[in-house]
This record gives C-alpha cells, structure tokens and sequence, in this order.
C-alpha cells in the first residue's frame, strides 16, 4: 500500500513544474544495404506494412529498377532521380490551426527539416498506394517520376499546403 500522498504524484521539480524525465533520444537509423543511404532506410520504414521489411525493400528497389528502366535517356541514376522527385514534393510551410479569443486560425508556420522528409515520403508513398497498377513497384515508380517532373498527386499536394499557406498569411503573426 501507499503510505502517504507523495508517491501517488508524479514526480514534478518544484521550481519549474515540468517533468523531470529527460526527451527520448533519437534512434539510430542504418543504412541501407544496396545504396548506404540513411533516407532509403527511413522510405522503406514508411513503405513497410507489418515489419516486412525485406518485402519493402524488394518494393523499393524494384521502383528503382523500373524508373532507371523507363527513364533511359535521363543522365541521373535512380536513386538521384528519386532523391530530386522527393526534393521537389517537399513542402516548405504548412498551416495549424490555432484558437485565439473564440475564433480558429489557420496560421502558417514554417516545418523542421526532419518533419519536412517525413512528409514528403509519407505523401509519395499514400499517393503511390492510391494509384491504379498491376504492383505497388509500378505505381511507387510512377509516383516517383510523376514528382520528378513535378506533376502527379504528392506534387499537387504539396502546391496546395504552399497555396493554403499563402491565403493565411494575413495570420502569419499568431505564429507561436
């Protein structure tokens, strides 16, 4: 049994009333066999259903393969092509709503670096899903060139975060 009220509360630091507990630390991510890259690994981690990731890897490289095979007279190899298709579906601003005296906002706030690469891939890959092909290897592929030309739906996407953004800048200066 408890015997007093102190151990029922959690532990909070007098001064400051915050936690004490410190952030978690981030995790190492390794890099990919085939091509040693970090942000391959962490695509795959977003492709990946049910820790298959073995399956999600053979996706991916077979994306790869069909892209280098489709788009030959392009002097880049796959994995720049995919890497510039990524670059150009990435947003730079996003909007949060934000509540200030009974009326919601749509104020427009710049986004981290790391946040900006998981959006980017988690649209490629929600688009690439949403697609009509034979496998999910043909339609990441079609995705992927579809970015790299800037067109297709994770592209479209990122012009209307951009667009929403750009209406609410009037907003800009609730930013928090």
């Amino acid at each position: 049994m408890l015997k007093n009220k102190r151990q029922m509360q959690p532990q909070i630091n007098k001064k400051s009333k915050t936690m004490r507990k410190a952030k978690p630390k981030k995790r190492v991510i390794l890099p990919d066999p085939v091509y040693g890259d970090v942000k391959v690994t962490k695509f795959v981690n977003n492709l990946m259903y049910d820790g298959k990731k073995s399956i999600a890897y053979s996706i991916f490289y077979n994306a790869l393969k069909a892209v280098e095979n489709k788009m030959k007279n392009e002097e880049k190899s796959p994995i720049e092509i995919w890497k510039k298709a990524l670059d150009n579906i990435t947003p730079q601003v996003e909007v949060k709503s934000r509540r200030i005296g009974g009326a919601t906002f749509q104020v427009p706030t710049e986004i981290r670096a790391d946040r900006k690469e998981a959006i980017s891939m988690k649209n490629m890959i929600a688009f690439a899903r949403k697609r009509s092909g034979k496998s999910m290897a043909d339609k990441l592929s079609a995705e992927i060139m579809d970015a790299f030309n800037e067109q297709g739906g994770a592209f479209k996407r990122k012009e209307d975060m951009h667009r929403m953004a750009e209406a609410n800048r009037a907003f800009a200066h609730f930013r928090f």
